[in-house]
């Protein structure tokens, strides 16, 4: 009986199976841990530590991969592609980070058998038949909203779902993973990254396309249908120049999970067929100088000093694409000394280097205000101190008032809608601007003194800790999401008040939020401020929203809001000057936007 208890074992332990049986209808493999024998299957690829298996074994299983890798670098010499073989090994489920969905793969192969060599490899064609990614939804666990509250509330590993290919597209590149595929008919999607990662979109349906080629993130939409094509098998390396748009050569490689990413790694390097243009048009939303159209612009700048190599591309792009507002908002000024963690924190000499830049590049000459952050204090590049400034055009607007506050002066809303400073910060030692940005309110007029309007200009914290788009949380992490939306009442309970001193009052709220408008902090901020989004107010198709780029998506973290008195006869415009060129080639990693309004009393 003993003998038999033995063989029984050895048996459960030690199970031929295919490898549609192994992969499964779910994302872990129920033979995990488990030792598999007699797995037959064509070689499809090879890499450095491992090769790629497809079944041979006809079956039904189509929510189940029929590929799957097998790890092990000393029985990449014993295959080549073509080779139908046998083998034994163990199930393992692999990732390098607790944040990403885990490979199935099987491990330490053993008794590999070459039955037949030669045999033909043809990938599967995605775009084609069954082989078509959904467009919306990225996971059954995501409550509908990849982007929704409470985050992290179930996780892939935890809850391995039942894939659903034809519905999420995290399932369906799931349903694929270790599967050699064609993809056709490609563009680039975004700028790749310093390896050459990029993120593609090929000839299968697509929502959420912009005039430019990219994939415009939207509300319930963060286009699961794209892919990222990671490093080659065969060594060589994709080029970083490719921009948004650029046409690709069809790609021929594995699907697999990459660094948090289902991404393809093609046999060979991708080829840019035809680039696209990186000219973006100057803005034809220009002030006449009068109180009925007037400019506005906002630009984070990214950690500009007085000797920032970008800080030319920036004066041209203020003074002869933004076309010389007559009030601009800036976020990411450093102290005079940058990154140093010297103890400056004046920046002075920063504005004074651009807006002398922008004057010899055609523009006017601008005066500028800030109010300097208590070192250390406001997040960002240690050291360098950044903070919000203004730069103003004084031919054509003045500050009301002026009598600056200081970096802890808290902005009071007094009788007849007048400010205690001006400029002021906004609640400074509130704990929602722990190592975050102070907003900077100023109230502002012509220079006759009879037409009044107000600003603020804010930066609110980064996304710093946030899960990938496609890893193992669901919904995934949006970093510093709570911090925002404190941060969104904050702001919102000052406008409020402004309003409710004067009704009419005409309010401008713009800046790097850091956020998408459809997100919970600022469907809060538009519900509790009193004001509108101005991407609504001047019909912005919901495709041309974006100044940003990340992951697949090209985004929307740059936002104007305006209250009502200012929105009849509102215009804006971004102004993709960075979205558009290769990394080399930006002066930021935002897009500017620019606006005009009617601000006559």
């Amino acid at each position: 009986m003993k003998v038999a208890w033995v063989v029984a074992t050895l048996v459960a332990q030690c199970t031929a199976v295919t490898i549609s049986e192994i992969n499964g209808n779910r994302y872990l493999s129920t033979y995990q841990g488990k030792n598999v024998s007699g797995v037959e299957g064509l070689v499809t690829a090879k890499g450095s530590a491992g090769f790629y298996l497809r079944s041979t074994s006809p079956d039904h299983h189509h929510k189940a991969s029929k590929s799957i890798y097998v790890y092990g670098k000393s029985a990449v010499a014993q295959v080549s592609v073509g080779d139908i073989v046998t083998l034994s090994g163990e199930v393992a489920e692999y990732r390098s980070s607790s944040a990403y969905v885990y490979l199935t793969e099987i491990t330490s192969p053993t008794g590999i058998e070459v039955a037949s060599s030669d045999n033909k490899v043809t990938p599967l064609v995605i775009g084609h038949g069954r082989l078509i990614p959904p467009t919306n939804q990225f996971s059954s666990l995501d409550g509908g909203n990849v982007l929704g509250v409470p985050n992290n509330a179930s996780q892939i590993s935890h809850r391995n779902p039942i894939l659903a290919p034809s519905k999420y597209g995290m399932d369906f590149w799931e349903s694929l993973s270790g599967e050699l595929v064609t993809l056709p008919g490609l563009h680039a999607l975004t700028k790749p990254n310093q390896y050459g990662d990029t993120w593609v979109l090929g000839d299968w349906p697509a929502t959420g396309q912009n005039q430019r080629g990219g994939l415009t993130m939207r509300s319930g939409d963060s286009n699961p249908e794209a892919i990222i094509i990671g490093s080659p098998l065969d060594g060589s390396k994709n080029p970083t120049d490719t921009k948004v748009g650029d046409i690709i050569a069809d790609i021929t490689g594995i699907v697999t999970q990459a660094y948090g990413y289902y991404a393809l790694l093609p046999l060979s390097a991708l080829t840019v067929t035809e680039s696209n243009t990186t000219d973006a048009s100057p803005t034809q939303l220009v002030s006449d100088g009068s109180c009925s159209a007037l400019s506005v612009g906002s630009y984070n700048v990214e950690n500009l000093t007085p000797n920032s190599t970008h800080l030319s591309k920036i004066a041209d792009h203020i003074a002869n694409y933004l076309k010389s507002p007559n009030v601009v908002f800036l976020q990411e000024i450093q102290d005079n000394t940058g990154a140093s963690g010297d103890g400056v924190v004046a920046s002075n000499v920063t504005l004074t280097t651009l807006t002398r830049a922008i004057k010899n590049q055609g523009g006017p000459s601008y005066s500028f205000i800030d109010i300097p952050p208590i070192d250390g204090q406001d997040g960002g590049e240690p050291g360098g101190n950044i903070r919000v400034a203004y730069l103003y055009d004084a031919s054509v607007v003045q500050l009301r008032n002026a009598h600056p506050g200081n970096s802890t002066d808290a902005a009071t809303v007094l009788p007849g809608a007048e400010l205690n400073y001006n400029p002021v910060l906004l609640d400074p030692t509130n704990t929602a601007w722990d190592s975050s940005r102070k907003p900077l309110a100023a109230a502002w007029e012509t220079l006759d003194g009879q037409n009044r309007f107000f600003t603020v200009n804010v930066h609110f914290s980064s996304k710093g800790g946030g899960s990938s788009i496609q890893g193992d949380a669901r919904p995934p992490v949006n970093g510093g999401i709570g911090q925002r939306e404190a941060q969104a009442r904050v702001v919102a309970d000052f406008t409020a008040a402004v309003l409710a001193e004067d009704e009419d009052a005409k309010v401008i709220v713009s800046g790097d939020f850091n956020e998408f408008a459809f997100v919970k902090p600022l469907k809060v901020f538009v519900a509790e401020s009193g004001l509108q989004d101005l991407d609504e107010v001047a019909g912005i198709a919901k495709t041309e929203r974006y100044t940003y780029i990340y992951d697949a998506n090209c985004q929307q973290l740059d936002h104007m809001f305006v209250s009502e008195a200012l929105a009849a006869e509102a215009q804006m415009e971004h102004v993709h000057v960075n979205t558009w060129v290769s990394y080399d080639d930006a002066a930021s990693d935002h897009d500017p936007t620019v606006a005009v309004f009617n601000v006559c009393a």
